[in-house]
């Protein structure tokens, strides 16, 4: 596939794999990116050691181009961003925070710079702090959301109405029929991320995983939107939330709920009773655990036979 998203990053497919916090280390990210896609390591659940021994293991098990994707909000994020510089790692996606703090530093060490956003109004301010390109993620999304609760359907075409740069769609699409979908709606590319969490390179516990593929329609929730608005499955935490609410609680008190290390605790530690399992809606389409290398084939072969099947429509 040739396109501004192949073309910006080097890749075969305009495919990307969503940082996801204790999902995506070096494993992951370097068999998506084997595979022609985009892999991203996930530096937000890092401590800045780790994150150098992530990167030192993706460039040996590849050579081709992956990512790291940190929030703005990251505590150690100079940190970070000198070890994305000194490993010279090609690709940045951030997040969650003003992208005018690093884009021109990053830009200024040859390093193309994503932004992450939730609405026209933030992909505007990211285009005009000089971004390469952006993705826009609607509130079906998996963990933390933007508070507007713009459907990716709704979102794109109208971010892509206003964005001269490339535009990248995530938010619900898991599959080849959800990647032409996006791409039809003005998409020049797409970043999956619970698809990829259900993968067996997927460094989340096995049994995260497993709960993925069991969630169906509805199992999955937005809340704690006075905080930071996160999608997650039901389970006894989300039950202890949606019961301090009908007390009307203050941001303190929905802070001493959470607590800390909620979503090490579901995702990495496999706590599915009192840890935070952050998945979006997509996944009551995920059935089951697979390679990621086949997952990224799987989505663009059934892309491209949609995308046939699309062209044999009559003319209305």
């Amino acid at each position: 596939m040739v396109g501004k998203i192949t073309d910006l990053f080097g890749i075969q497919y305009p495919l990307i794999q969503g940082g996801m916090i204790w999902n995506s280390g070096w494993r992951l990210a370097s068999a998506v990116s084997n595979a022609g896609g985009l892999g991203l390591i996930g530096a937000a659940s890092m401590y800045p050691e780790v994150l150098v021994e992530h990167v030192e293991k993706c460039k040996k098990a590849t050579d081709k181009p992956f990512g790291v994707n940190i929030p703005m909000l990251y505590p150690n994020i100079e940190e970070h961003m000198k070890t994305i510089v000194d490993y010279k790692v090609p690709i940045v996606f951030t997040s969650a925070g003003n992208p005018k703090l690093w884009t021109a530093h990053l830009k200024k060490h040859n390093i193309k710079v994503v932004h992450v956003v939730s609405s026209v109004k933030f992909a505007l301010k990211a285009q005009a702090a000089g971004v390469d390109a952006i993705v826009a993620e609607g509130f079906e999304a998996g963990g933390h959301n933007g508070r507007e609760e713009t459907t990716t359907f709704a979102l794109i075409p109208m971010v892509k109405e206003q964005l001269d740069i490339p535009l990248i769609a995530a938010g619900g699409i898991g599959t080849g029929r959800g990647m032409l979908a996006a791409m039809t709606l003005g998409a020049d590319g797409v970043q999956v991320g619970s698809r990829f969490a259900a993968s067996e390179e997927s460094s989340a516990h096995q049994l995260f995983k497993q709960a993925i593929v069991d969630a169906k329609e509805g199992d999955t929730v937005l809340t704690l939107k006075e905080l930071a608005p996160v999608r997650l499955i039901k389970n006894k935490f989300y039950e202890q939330v949606a019961q301090l609410y009908q007390t009307s609680p203050t941001p303190e008190q929905l802070k001493e709920l959470l607590g800390r290390a909620r979503a090490k605790r579901g995702m990495f530690e496999g706590d599915l009773e009192d840890g935070e399992l952050e998945i979006g809606q997509i996944s009551g389409l995920i059935h089951d655990i697979k390679p990621a290398g086949q997952i990224v084939s799987e989505m663009i072969t059934e892309y491209n036979q949609a995308k046939t099947e699309l062209s044999s429509l009559p003319n209305l």
